[in-house]
């Protein structure tokens, strides 16, 4: 066939050419159509794993090089933060995913019809302040942020609760347990003890070798016992073996788990042998008394001792309700202060004056009622063989007991 069989007289295309240039246009079409389907059904991929922050505030962040489409939710027992993502393929590195600060765990894989599933576990109670999807700036694909806090567990329970009546997410509990109750009905009266110094910072010593953090290791564990005992209290203690904490750490133990009470555990020396007996201390920015501000200060050192920086004091939101929460605060541990000198001077000696305040930073929660207790000197004889008498100890854990009694009655009848 020659050229004039398929151009007409005019010089247009015949109609054998246009069917060619036509067929040519749908081919080039049904390409195209292929190549973008053949895209889309495509697993989105997943890469660049990241976690920062600290034991407090954390951020989770994964690049994707399409959008996502992502489910999250909450699990307890641990507790787990999970992500679910559809037609998602995660390619990440190992060494991304290295436990750090609040964040214990991350782990992942592949689930049903080609979905990914992405686990992190919290090294305690945590909430989800917000999870976003944003296109990167540079137009390379989507990023995925997930940024947590550490919580209470009655925070965490609130947010499964949530969890539960809205999306139905989770069934790491009962359903008729979770629906339908307020947190606050599940809560009760929490105690954390505190067991002064640990680890490498061992505290006080008397001159015969007793070391104050045993000392308050051992009555902690008594006093831990006997509230346990009683099943009225969730009991937890900052350290049940011979570690360090640091001071602010130990405060972050009490807010994580809601306490109602916070009790530092300590037994000083002072260069008066023959001074003897305990006191019980709350926070103030002005010392009762030079003693008590000499005794807060070396306190206070604690960490510089076992050769943390210390950084300029933290300070939570200024603003109206916080500062209200912290005189709140205040005047209850004060009113605990109070009948806890009542308590023990029933059954053990105390100083002059046995109610005294200090700058110390370990009692500086603004939403936990908190008090230091000396259960007496190490440089005093007498004190320290009392220290070191379990039955002595028994009896001083009962009249904490007892007064903690007293307390959480109190607070419960004020609704909190």
């Amino acid at each position: 066939m020659g050229l004039t069989a398929i151009v007409n007289k005019d010089g247009r295309p015949g109609g054998l050419l246009r069917l060619a240039a036509m067929l040519c246009l749908i081919t080039a079409l049904f390409a195209s159509f292929c190549a973008s389907a053949s895209a889309a059904e495509a697993p989105i991929h997943g890469t660049a794993f990241s976690i920062t922050g600290d034991a407090s505030r954390m951020r989770v962040a994964m690049n994707f090089d399409r959008e996502p489409n992502i489910r999250w939710f909450l699990l307890r027992a641990p507790h787990r933060m999970v992500i679910d993502l559809p037609d998602t393929r995660l390619a990440l590195d190992p060494k991304a995913l290295k436990s750090h600060g609040l964040i214990k765990t991350v782990r992942y894989g592949t689930v049903a019809h080609g979905a990914s599933r992405l686990i992190i576990t919290g090294e305690g109670p945590f909430v989800v302040d917000r999870v976003d999807v944003l296109k990167n700036e540079d137009d390379s694909g989507y990023r995925v942020t997930a940024d947590i806090k550490a919580a209470s567990e009655r925070e965490f329970a609130e947010a499964l609760s949530v969890q539960a009546q809205t999306t139905g997410s989770t069934v790491s509990t009962d359903k008729g347990a979770r629906i339908g109750k307020a947190a606050d009905e599940r809560h009760r009266f929490t105690v954390v003890i505190d067991p002064g110094h640990g680890g490498i910072d061992g505290g006080a010593e008397s001159p015969d070798g007793t070391i104050e953090k045993d000392v308050t290791l051992a009555f902690a564990a008594q006093l831990r016992d006997k509230l346990a005992a009683t099943g009225r209290y969730d009991v937890f203690m900052t350290r049940d073996s011979d570690i360090f904490l640091g001071l602010d750490e130990r405060v972050d133990i009490a807010r994580r788990h809601a306490a109602d009470l916070f009790i530092s555990i300590h037994a000083d020396t002072i260069r008066v042998k023959s001074l003897r007996g305990a006191t019980v201390y709350t926070v103030s920015d002005k010392a009762s008394d030079a003693e008590s501000e000499a005794l807060a200060n070396r306190e206070n050192l604690s960490d510089q001792l076992a050769g943390i920086e210390v950084k300029e004091e933290r300070r939570e939101v200024a603003d109206i309700l916080i500062d209200l929460i912290r005189r709140e605060t205040h005047k209850f541990s004060m009113r605990f202060a109070d009948t806890l000198v009542h308590k023990l001077s029933d059954v053990i000696g105390m100083i002059n004056n046995p109610h005294r305040y200090a700058g110390f930073r370990v009692l500086k929660a603004p939403d936990v009622p908190s008090v230091l207790v000396e259960l007496g000197y190490l440089s005093n004889a007498k004190d320290e063989a009392q220290l070191n008498d379990p039955a002595w100890r028994d009896k001083t854990a009962q009249s904490i007991a007892d007064a903690i009694a007293l307390f959480a009655t109190r607070r419960t009848a004020m609704g909190g």
